[in-house]
């Protein structure tokens, strides 16, 4: 087994003492009750994530005023009401023999709950990077007020229980508000230079340690560098942060962004490698002498503790993988990691969901994430026979799940493979770790007693209800028909054959649907060769928003790669050497040497009529239902497998 032995290695700050270096950081989850306090489902969450063995666990936002609470149903601290629930969390943590840090935040002007109350407060009436409106700026008065209410919420947190706070200063809140040059353009002694602006967070700092005492534990979490134009950098943040030790911080969390940063790098995309900004905790680590906290999309508890073995951080924090699988660290200690599944970094239930559905927290492989108190955790008393047909992430997470529930399982795939469409998906430029995700979703069906049958198509006269009990039905999609003249010429493919190699790559390439799969055919069509390529979408604007991680991303290197993006337009024909399309109501003729179709799939689930018509229980999850996304199909899975009885 591979050296666990600095990342295990226990640490004491001040009164807290911590049995390893591995820490959970805040991350929202929209899971507690409107009014802030901590809810049932907020426990059970919290108390799956525990179980995993982390030595620190800091908690989601915890708002110390009013008029700083980031959204209805966050979580709060500004009065004793708030008490009773925020004492169940930590003992909770205490439970699973783990350390817990209440974080505590202001939204500042960072929240369009506020904004549209016109309640939001910021140094200065400065737009919203997000939101483009104003807060109000603060007076002395606000910001004396809110000073204090850090440091009571401080207190609140130690009557609760709890064994530390963190004040966050990171991400574009309020505290960093007053850091920035951008959102601070105050002339009082809280404006002025970087050591002038970080007056207001000295403050917060010397207040919180007045009202908790010396020996209780204070993290504060900046962002080391601002990742805006003419934002601050590292070099500017380590001629302050000795200032943040004096005022009472006895941890330092070095993340890094701002809400302006472009691609919502504060939760970094699959494009970039685990540990990628460990570089700014370690030279923060050079010019203060308290232990330091170093994040940047980790997943592997190996590469943590080779990082601190390093000396580069002293903690490794470790968001999104807790949500995938609390239980990697568990699995690693116990030479199980191929177990776990690995984070995506997909961000589309922790990040996206929250953001722009306005959900509670979910995770796109992991169905039991944001739904643990309602995921089955015993066997069922009625074992059935069942049958999942299809193999892609739908299939293989209701195979597990039932297999993990106690039924009689066999999965059917008529493909050589399984992982279905994501298999293709996996081709496109970053995109390795869907491939091994199926790996490892396999691998964890078959651990549950899964039996799995590939190179097996299942034919409706197979179909006997003496047989099997149930079906899930994750036979997927097919490509959608697309009529047009010309569609049938040499020149033209789709996607699927061309990510499955089938076709070599042209110079000249028009491709046809800019979804997901155009985009993304574009991107594979540009590192395999091509010179030119132009991605023709009917609608208006691209399908892939610019707003999302993986979609900013992809955009800017078609973009550099100089790609055109026809948006607007429709294909009137295909002929022999290019493409005729029509925008604005007039004909425009592309010279080209290939045509891409990638216009989506259709469902397959001609079975459902013949097992429903045989007397089978029958459900149809993923793109066998319609067009899914991972996470869709992974919840559809599981929850056919969980509503089995």
């Amino acid at each position: 087994m591979n050296d666990l032995s600095h990342l295990m290695q226990a640490i004491k700050i001040k009164s807290m003492e911590i049995t390893n270096r591995l820490v959970i950081p805040p991350m929202g989850t929209g899971l507690a009750h409107r009014d802030g306090k901590v809810s049932p489902a907020n426990l059970a969450y919290l108390d799956r994530r525990a179980q995993g063995g982390a030595g620190l666990i800091i908690t989601e936002i915890t708002s110390v005023h009013p008029r700083g609470t980031a959204a209805p149903g966050t979580l709060c601290a500004f009065d004793d009401s708030f008490i009773p629930g925020l004492t169940q969390m930590a003992d909770v943590v205490h439970g699973c023999g783990g350390k817990i840090a209440m974080q505590l935040h202001h939204a500042g002007r960072e929240s369009y709950y506020q904004l549209l109350q016109g309640q939001a407060l910021g140094p200065s009436a400065v737009p919203s990077y997000v939101y483009g409106m104003k807060p109000a700026e603060m007076s002395q008065d606000d910001i004396e007020e809110v000073v204090q209410g850090f440091g009571s919420a401080a207190v609140r947190a130690r009557k609760a229980g709890f064994d530390a706070v963190e004040l966050h200063a990171a991400h574009g809140y309020l505290l960093m508000q007053f850091l920035s040059a951008h959102s601070n353009r105050r002339t009082d002694k809280y404006g002025g230079d970087l050591p002038q602006r970080a007056r207001f967070v000295v403050e917060c700092l010397q207040e919180v340690r007045k009202q908790v005492g010396n020996d209780f534990p204070i993290s504060l979490r900046i962002s080391g560098e601002e990742m805006i134009k003419n934002g601050y950098s590292i070099d500017d943040m380590l001629k302050i942060v000795p200032q943040f030790v004096e005022a009472g911080a006895d941890i330092l969390h070095v993340s890094f962004g701002t809400h302006g940063t472009p691609g919502g790098m504060t939760c970094a995309p699959v494009e970039y490698s685990s540990g990628f900004k460990i570089d700014l905790a370690r030279k923060v680590k050079e010019v203060v002498q308290v232990p330091v906290i170093g994040v940047g999309r980790f997943t592997d508890p190996f590469m943590a503790d080779q990082v601190i073995g390093r000396g580069d951080a002293d903690m490794i924090a470790v968001g999104r993988q807790h949500l995938s699988d609390p239980d990697f660290l568990t699995n690693a200690l116990n030479g199980k990691s191929e177990r776990t599944l690995t984070c995506l970094a997909c961000n589309q239930g922790c990040i996206e969901r929250l953001a722009f559905e306005q959900k509670s927290v979910r995770c796109a492989i992991n169905p039991e994430t944001g739904q643990e108190l309602i995921y089955p955790g015993e066997k069922r008393e009625n074992k059935r026979r069942v049958w999942v047909i299809g193999g892609g992430p739908a299939g293989l997470t209701a195979a597990s799940e039932a297999a993990r529930l106690g039924h009689e399982v066999t999965l059917f795939e008529k493909e050589d493979q399984l992982g279905g469409q994501v298999l293709l998906a996996a081709r496109a430029l970053f995109k390795e770790p869907y491939a091994r995700f199926i790996e490892q979703l396999t691998a964890r069906a078959r651990s549950h007693g899964a039996v799995i049958k590939t190179s097996t198509e299942v034919k409706e006269t197979a179909l006997d209800s003496q047989a099997v009990d149930n079906i899930i039905l994750a036979t997927g999609g097919e490509n959608s028909k697309w009529e047009v003249a010309g569609a049938d010429l040499p020149l033209v493919c789709d996607a699927w054959q061309m990510l499955k190699g089938e076709v070599k790559v042209g110079e000249k390439i028009v491709v046809i649907g800019g979804g997901l799969i155009g985009m993304e055919s574009a991107d594979y069509l540009y590192s395999n060769g091509a010179k030119e390529v132009m991605v023709v979408e009917a609608q208006e604007q691209s399908p892939v928003s610019v707003l999302t991680t993986h979609g900013y991303m992809l955009h800017k290197r078609l973009r550099t790669a100089g790609f055109l993006l026809a948006t607007g337009t429709l294909v009137k024909k295909i002929e022999a050497d290019g493409v005729v399309l029509l925008r604005d109501g007039e004909e425009e003729r592309i010279p080209a040497d290939q045509v891409v179709i990638a216009v989506g799939t259709r469902p397959v689930n001609s079975l459902r009529v013949a097992a429903e018509g045989r007397g089978i229980l029958c459900s149809v999850v993923g793109d066998a239902a319609a067009t899914r996304r991972i996470i869709e199909a992974v919840e559809e899975g599981a929850r056919a497998a969980w509503e089995i009885s």
